[in-house]
């Protein structure tokens, strides 16, 4: 919900990290059940999925909906800092540092830090983009002990109650130095998301765009003939977030062909051959 800005990221108060609207999400299988039941035991969880299937909004929903479990109003859920992970993360971006202010020095939680001490879910997207000494420091959060080490000020910060560590990473992109270490992976329960079958998928794609029905099934058949261009020198598939996009710009009034072209073809990939390739199957479908 909140990524990682050093600035203004202090700033903010525990209610700012409140989903207050229950956001839209339609489950494709028992992750609600496993998420929830995670969460009761405090048993960290690993999404699994290629990109734009829904494994941030399905946190984001989550922590609307625990709400629930928790026994407060339905209009705040537990809170949720998110942290959008790259190379140049670092331990003390994620536990905190002391700043300079004058001629006095504060100390600066992070975003780990915090939401260990409020009790929020803190979750690490694309974990695998963080260097991989960084990611060592979360290890003691994710068994019994429950604790955070800030070897800075020589402090062992214990989890508040309703705390959980939830981790993100798209295993297609994947690669020897770029995979969580064993020893990190076995401390997770892990979640796999794939894409949608064409019903739910089409159900996803006319309410997020609000583009019509029988658009939204023919833009879910696309995204099935798309996939199974992957073994031809597509990368990977289609994510429902293009097919969302390619919805949205045709209910403005896009031409669908165009629509795809800008939202699908242009944005999955820079190989003429491969983009030709997907712009029969766009016409195919939709033949003006």
């Amino acid at each position: 919900m909140t990524t990682l800005e050093k600035s203004n990221f202090q700033q903010l108060a525990v209610e700012d990290f409140r989903i207050t609207k229950e956001p839209y999400y339609l489950p494709i299988a028992d992750e609600i059940e496993l998420f929830l039941s995670a969460y009761e035991q405090k048993i960290p969880v690993l999404l699994k999925g290629p990109t734009g299937v829904g494994k941030t909004r399905f946190v984001e929903y989550m922590s609307w909906r625990l709400h629930q479990h928790i026994g407060e109003s339905a209009q705040e859920g537990v809170p949720l800092i998110t942290v959008a992970c790259h190379e140049d993360l670092t331990a003390s971006d994620l536990v905190g540092r002391y700043l300079l202010e004058g001629d006095e020095t504060r100390w600066i939680d992070g975003p780990l830090s915090r939401a260990t001490k409020v009790g929020a879910i803190c979750y690490l997207d694309e974990v695998v983009e963080a260097r991989k000494d960084t990611t060592v420091l979360i290890h003691p959060l994710t068994d019994y002990r429950r604790l955070l080490p800030v070897e800075k000020r020589g402090e062992l910060l214990e989890a508040a109650d309703g705390f959980l560590l939830v981790l993100s990473y798209n295993p297609g992109y994947q690669s020897a130095l770029k995979d969580l270490k064993h020893s990190t992976r076995q401390r997770f329960i892990a979640i796999e998301f794939g894409y949608p079958d064409r019903d739910q998928e089409a159900e996803i794609i006319q309410r997020e765009s609000g583009v019509a029905l029988e658009i939204a099934v023919e833009l879910a058949k696309l995204a099935e003939k798309v996939r199974n261009l992957k073994e031809h020198g597509l990368g990977e598939g289609v994510s429902t977030r293009l097919l969302v996009y390619a919805g949205k710009l045709i209910a403005q009034g896009i031409a669908p062909q165009r629509a795809c072209q800008v939202g699908v073809v242009w944005a999955l990939t820079d190989d003429l051959e491969v983009q030709r390739s997907i712009e029969e199957v766009v016409t195919s479908i939709f033949e003006e």
